[in-house]
This record gives C-alpha cells, structure tokens and sequence, in this order.
C-alpha cells in the first residue's frame, strides 16, 4: 500500500517499508558513497552540481529523490535514488518528465526499490501535469534496458544521434 505524506514535500510515498522522498543537504554524502559503489568511479563534484540543480532549485519540474529504508530514530539508509525533470519543446516534443539518473544499492536490488523511485518519480511528473516519461539508455546495458522495460517503457518516437568530435 502507498502511502503520501505532504508533510515530506512534493514527494514523500512509502511502500513495502522503502520511504521515497526528496533529497536534502545531509543526503548528499550517502548518494555520492551509493553512486561510487554502484558505477566504481567517485564524482562528488557531479553529484554536489546535481543536488544544487535538481535538488534546490526549480522543484515544481526538477525531482532529486532518494529511496530510504529505517526511520530516523533508528537510522535512515539510503538504497537508491533517481533524478528527473520536466522538458519541453525540444525539437517540437511536447512537455515530458525525462528519467536520467536512477541507481540502487546492489544488495537490495530485487527488492523493489528501483520500481518505487521510478513509480514515485513518475508520480511527480503527472501532478506536475505531463504524461510521457523518457529516458536514454545504452543498448549493451542489460541491467537499465531489463528494468525501464519491466515498467513498461518501450521505444518511442526520437531516435539519438551521435557524432565522434575527436575524429574527421
């Protein structure tokens, strides 16, 4: 059962005793710990940009949220996180929620933690009043093309191009 809290911001559902809510200052060193033990590679300044833009700014259409399990008195951890925001217009795309950052702490994976972020964040985008999510995805990566895929998402309209700028 999904519960939402107004009292934890624009977004505050908790299901299957995983809390999703937005994130805040003193989260931003579990992100950036959870980040590097996710993709091996440490960009705290990334992640610092990343909170400044999505997190603190522009918040009816830009959506910084973490996933956390425990409750305060007893020590919140985080497990997983995504960021998205509202885009509109490029190339005549009407307004969208775009998904471009959504990770979860290896070991809890397949415990649902990615779907309540992804269900959360699609939640903001639909109060915020879109209804069309997007996101990229690299087409060797199993692991994001398997879950994107199991929450419905399939091809759409857009195809990427790409040019290599260190080559003629």
């Amino acid at each position: 059962m999904m519960e939402t809290s107004s009292a934890e911001g624009a977004a505050g559902t908790r299901s299957s005793g995983i809390l999703v809510r937005r994130a805040c200052a003193r989260d931003l060193q579990d992100v950036i710990a959870l980040d590097e033990a996710v993709t091996g590679l440490a960009k705290p300044e990334y992640w610092r940009d990343a909170f400044e833009r999505y997190g603190e700014r522009r918040l009816q259409e830009r959506f910084f949220l973490v996933a956390v399990v425990g409750e305060a008195a007893e020590g919140e951890r985080i497990v997983g996180f995504t960021i998205g925001e509202i885009r509109a217009w490029e190339f005549g795309s009407e307004p969208c929620g775009w998904v471009f950052a959504l990770s979860v702490l290896s070991g809890t994976r397949l415990r649902g933690v990615g779907t309540v972020l992804f269900e959360a964040l699609a939640d903001e985008f639909v109060r915020a009043g879109v209804n069309t999510l997007r996101t990229m995805v690299a087409r060797d990566n199993f692991l994001h093309m398997t879950f994107f895929r199991s929450e419905g998402m399939m091809a759409g309209p857009y195809l990427q191009l790409e040019k290599r700028l260190d080559q003629p």
